[in-house]
């Protein structure tokens, strides 16, 4: 579906608005659940549907829905101002959540540190968690123990504001300081950090992403007088006029699209405020791009109503994400939202899911961690100690147990036999290496298990009938 078809379905998905959109406190949530009437919903993005760089469970919701309900939901990419006038500029959503002038900003918290200015040096919530996401939604029913199930029904390019660059959108990649690479540079100078605006069809003529050019970055001074020599705070202007832009990069080659998105979670129970870059548990920042449409992720909830938010939208990324970061840009998603009851997990692909699995048509992905609870197992700075702890053994290792817990608990095989298919037919692969928390997947092949007597996924509540009838565009 393009964009202009998804903006075109949303006069019917007004539900949201009839609800006031906004909803205050949390202690009224049973009366906003018995209001919910219809099945769909639109959740826009700005600066006041919005949180930036963390996850929680103390957010008030900025939707309620049902089981079962369809959502669509905009969202933006925290690198826009990597190029405003493409990514920013006469996007109304975009210019309200990256407003900044010397006095305020649209979004003025960024990141799950202080918001003290005697503390922070760089800017509120100093960075401590990067990414826009919009949310959170409760979902009526949802308690700790159950499963809540986020179908990705469609994900479409945000096309550019500017009317100077019509059916165009743009994205971004930063390869930075944290990247994988970033001490290991053979060329001058080392150290450098290197932006590369990528530009794609927003019309879904093509399928690809070309290079527009590049540019290393040099110390950026924001609105408010300070200045970032590295990339260390979401969202500050890059200034065109104080870096270099090449053009003739990567001439010739064409990057598949594949449109996902690299955070969507639901809020932790550990702590009340928490750095939306280490994946955990309750999903988070994956950065896999099999996350896209069509396939469908299953979340362990660990707070009452779940808290989905979403954000850190791709238009494409490798396995790995060595650099540091996507082709950052901005996607609208059409997502169905159900809540699996922790009685009836028994018996299913379910049963027992402690971790973000992730299903499609033709596989089921486990998703390990270098830790698979940080917050937990790290302690009280497990939010600082998780950037200097991670490894990919310690990921793999955790990936190894989960494909295990997964066939011997939902697959009924012994360990013995969970272990030799395994080895023979499961594939691992490494899902990124700059998130703190480092990532590894297993796949295992849905037609591997066909003849597994316990190999029948879920059966979803039922859903209202337009909901799935969104489903087949």
């Amino acid at each position: 579906m393009t964009y202009s078809a998804i903006r075109s379905a949303q006069v019917a998905f007004l539900a949201f608005s009839s609800l006031g959109g906004i909803f205050l406190g949390t202690s009224g949530l049973a009366a906003e659940c018995d209001a919910v009437s219809e099945s769909e919903h639109f959740l826009p993005v700005n600066a006041d549907t919005v949180h930036w760089g963390y996850f929680s469970q103390d957010l008030e919701p900025e939707l309620v829905i049902n089981s079962g309900d369809v959502v669509t939901v905009e969202t933006l990419t925290h690198h826009a101002n990597d190029d405003a006038s493409l990514m920013v500029t006469g996007d109304p959503g975009a210019e309200s959540v990256y407003a900044w002038t010397s006095d305020a900003k649209g979004v003025d918290r960024r990141g799950a540190g202080s918001t003290d200015p005697e503390v922070y040096e760089n800017g509120s919530g100093q960075g401590f968690g990067v990414h826009i996401l919009t949310g959170p939604i409760y979902i009526c029913g949802a308690e700790p123990g159950d499963v809540v199930e986020v179908e990705i029904l469609d994900v479409a390019l945000r096309p550019s504001g500017n009317p100077e660059y019509p059916d165009r959108t743009f994205g971004s990649n930063a390869a930075a300081w944290w990247g994988f690479h970033y001490n290991d540079l053979i060329e001058e100078p080392a150290g450098r950090e290197v932006i590369t605006i990528y530009e794609l069809d927003a019309t879904g003529a093509t399928d690809y992403a070309t290079a527009l050019y590049n540019f290393t970055w040099t110390p950026q001074t924001d609105p408010f007088g300070v200045v970032h020599e590295t990339i260390d705070y979401p969202g500050v202007p890059v200034d065109p006029d104080t870096v270099e832009e090449n053009y003739d990069i990567l001439e010739g080659v064409r990057v598949p699209v594949r449109p996902h998105f690299g955070v969507i979670g639901l809020a932790p129970a550990e702590a009340d405020i928490v750095d939306s870059v280490p994946p955990s548990y309750f999903g988070g920042n994956i950065d896999n791009w099999r996350i896209g449409a069509g396939a469908t992720m299953y979340y362990p909830v660990a707070v009452e109503g779940g808290l989905l938010s979403m954000g850190d939208p791709h238009a494409a990324q490798g396995d790995s994400e060595l650099a540091g970061t996507a082709i950052e840009t901005s996607l609208t998603g059409v997502i169905r939202v159900t809540v699996h009851k922790q009685a009836d997990l028994a018996g299913t692909i379910l049963e027992g899911l402690y971790y973000p699995l992730l299903e499609t048509d033709t596989e089921y992905v486990v998703h390990g961690f270098s830790y698979a609870n940080y917050l937990e197992e790290l302690g009280d700075t497990a939010q600082q100690d998780i950037y200097s702890n991670s490894s990919v053994d310690l990921a793999m290792r955790d990936a190894f147990r989960k494909m295990r817990h997964f066939l011997m608990t939902t697959q009924g095989l012994s360990e013995d036999e969970a272990i030799t298919l395994m080895s023979v037919a499961a594939d691992f692969g490494i899902t990124q290496v700059v998130d703190g928390n480092w990532g590894v997947h297993g796949i295992m092949l849905k037609e591997i298990l066909a003849e597994s007597p316990e190999a029948t996924a879920t059966a979803p509540v039922e859903v209202a009938e337009n909901a799935e009838e969104m489903g087949d565009r």
